[in-house]
């Protein structure tokens, strides 16, 4: 077995996601370079952080962050292609982990009582095989110790990618209702920690947050793992 693992790794080797590197036994997904290199923002530790101001006035929330920042051409930008178009879905649960780790003895996620990923249009997470942001979700949950809700918020409506959207204003209209809340109860007077892959506009988490704050005293915070704003 370990002659056949070394010439799979011989003819197919293990490359770093971002820099392409090959990478050693004891590495997986980044190698150490690019690992000690995520351009990370530390937001999760600052109250009023750039993201908190983006998001002012257009959904009530108690905190927003993200793990890193996302430039065009940029490690991240390498990372999440990589995970969302590269059938990687232990990427994503990799860089869960990283969040996690980060956030685990935070104020940040104190008194989360649930995480909730994104969700995708059944007919687009079958072709890709996975959500990428329940991938992240399950990373950060293992680190946490915080439960994944997987069943609440649907997404009903298949709607074009986001990448078509030129203005924030056409983003907004794309993603208008194409969430449904399947159960108020459970969320009641709850404190919620709403996943996704990466924020542009924020068109897409606000229209979820909008929806699962139809629960009563339900509280909401947002975390992705990159943010371009």
């Amino acid at each position: 077995m370990k002659i056949f693992t070394n010439l799979l790794d011989f003819f197919f080797p293990a490359l770093c996601v971002a820099c392409e590197r090959r990478l050693h036994e004891h590495e997986a997904h980044l190698c150490l370079d690019c690992l000690s290199e995520l351009p990370k923002t530390d937001y999760h530790g600052q109250r009023e952080n750039k993201l908190e101001a983006f998001f002012a006035g257009r959904v009530p929330f108690v905190r927003v962050a993200a793990y890193a920042h996302f430039v065009k051409g940029g490690m991240m930008q390498a990372i999440i292609h990589d995970l969302k178009y590269k059938n990687n879905p232990s990427l994503g649960h990799f860089m869960g982990e990283l969040c996690g780790n980060d956030l685990k003895e935070s104020d940040f996620v104190r008194d989360i009582d649930y995480i909730v990923p994104v969700p995708l249009h059944p007919k687009r997470q079958r072709k890709r095989g996975y959500n990428q942001s329940e991938a992240l979700a399950k990373g950060i949950s293992l680190k946490t110790g915080i439960p994944v809700d997987y069943e609440i918020v649907k997404r009903a409506k298949n709607n074009p990618s986001q990448a078509k959207s030129s203005s924030r204003e056409a983003r907004w209209k794309n993603v208008e209702n194409i969430f449904v809340l399947t159960d108020k109860s459970k969320f009641e007077g709850k404190h919620i920690l709403l996943i996704d892959d990466v924020l542009t506009t924020g068109s897409t988490l606000e229209s979820c947050a909008r929806v699962i704050l139809q629960c009563p005293s339900c509280r909401i915070s947002i975390y992705t793992l990159a943010a371009a704003t």
